[in-house]
């Protein structure tokens, strides 16, 4: 097996496999995806293995930035993995996952996510459940009157050349609200969606509004605001459709303004699409991420990473003011897997890892300060 960059000679294969992992897709959808990866080739985030010249299973590296605690940093956005009918059960998803691992520590990506269509062989490499992606679903009647008494919020269009602002909007709004999860294209991947005929797309000074009709009813992929103005006349905006549409369907922070804003809420209706995360560089991904301000500890943790070995060991885990740190010790504490340490990392409290068997060793109190360190509601507002 050889596992090498791909070329611009190697989409058909591609697009073969894809075909034959994830289905048909339409004419229009191919040259959307070509339009979506023909840039990526020469920065070695799209690879592939092969037998001989035959293509076999593929992996893109997407490069995104993700907030964690209100602090950016790079993440590898695991997409497009397909191995060959033919070839499953080979052992050649773990061999394309291994170097994808390899090469997303290369190209700088600290932590990685993705969205499993099966959960088995990701956890196998290391990635665990943190998140989800969550959908609700709201009578359209029930937002027309949100913006109504406040003072004016002004909205105005959004085409390809709002890309930049739309960038620094998101980077401002996820830093001030102390996001964990969220995640941000780049600007050509912004330019290309902000093109799209079907989708209304808005901006103002603190927020944004990305959303479509999806047969009668309305589609909401982003509405996302600093202020409870900007949010209360975006969501309105969306209500104005109500003579029409009869539900909004929208992707949501799971602790969204717009749960506390409608006047009537006895039960929610809603849908989340699970995902996964992994550490790549522990170093790295301690020190780049936010943590609460109030917060202080010192302790040792013990990881064990056998596809990254150079995250195993015993690290002292220093938090204060809001930054962290890991450096080597030889101390005791609590021990984890890859997987339970990003588990941890995502949010996921010490209580469910211990019960699920993720962590061992270490004491409540280092429990209790790694819950409080780590704590968050991972979630993301963009499928991959």
């Amino acid at each position: 097996m050889d596992i090498r960059d791909l070329t611009v000679d190697d989409l058909d294969a591609v697009l073969d496999n894809r075909k034959r992992a994830f289905g048909p897709i339409s004419g229009s959808g191919a040259d959307t995806w070509r339009q979506l990866v023909v840039p990526v080739l020469p920065t070695g985030r799209f690879i592939g293995a092969f037998d001989g010249p035959r293509l076999i299973a593929t992996v893109r590296i997407n490069s995104f930035t993700q907030w964690w605690h209100g602090r950016p940093m790079p993440m590898g956005g695991i997409a497009g993995v397909t191995v060959a009918p033919e070839d499953r059960g080979r052992g050649v998803g773990r061999a394309i996952m291994q170097a994808a691992i390899e090469r997303a520590a290369e190209l700088g990506d600290v932590v990685s996510a993705l969205y499993p269509a099966t959960t088995p062989l990701y956890r196998s490499m290391g990635w665990e459940h943190a998140g989800g992606l969550t959908k609700v679903t709201i009578p359209t009647e029930a937002l027309r009157g949100l913006g109504t008494g406040g003072p004016g919020v002004k909205l105005r269009r959004m085409g390809p050349d709002d890309a930049p602002e739309l960038i620094a909007t998101i980077g401002r709004i996820h830093a001030a609200n102390r996001a964990s999860g969220p995640l941000c294209h780049d600007e050509r991947v912004w330019r290309l969606w902000l093109a799209e005929d079907d989708d209304f797309c808005y901006i103002a000074d603190d927020g944004f509004l990305i959303y479509r009709w999806n047969g009668g009813d309305i589609e909401v992929d982003n509405c996302v605001a600093e202020s409870e103005t900007t949010a209360r006349a975006m969501w309105s905006m969306v209500g104005t459709a109500s003579s029409i549409a009869k539900s909004v369907t929208a992707v949501v922070d799971p602790y969204d303004p717009v749960f506390w804003l409608l006047r009537e809420r006895s039960k929610d209706e809603i849908r989340q699409t699970r995902w996964m995360f992994r550490v790549i560089d522990l170093p790295a991904a301690v020190a780049r991420r936010g943590f609460p301000a109030g917060v202080s500890m010192d302790t040792v943790i013990h990881v064990e990473d056998p596809q990254r070995p150079a995250n195993s060991g015993a690290w002292r885990l220093e938090i204060f003011s809001g930054a962290g740190s890991v450096s080597p010790s030889s101390g005791t504490g609590p021990a984890f897997g890859i997987r339970g340490l990003s588990a941890l990392y995502a949010g996921v409290p010490m209580a469910t890892l211990r019960r699920t068997g993720l962590v061992a060793g270490g004491s409540a109190e280092d429990d209790e300060a790694l819950d409080a360190a780590f704590h968050c509601a991972a979630y993301m507002l963009d499928y991959f």
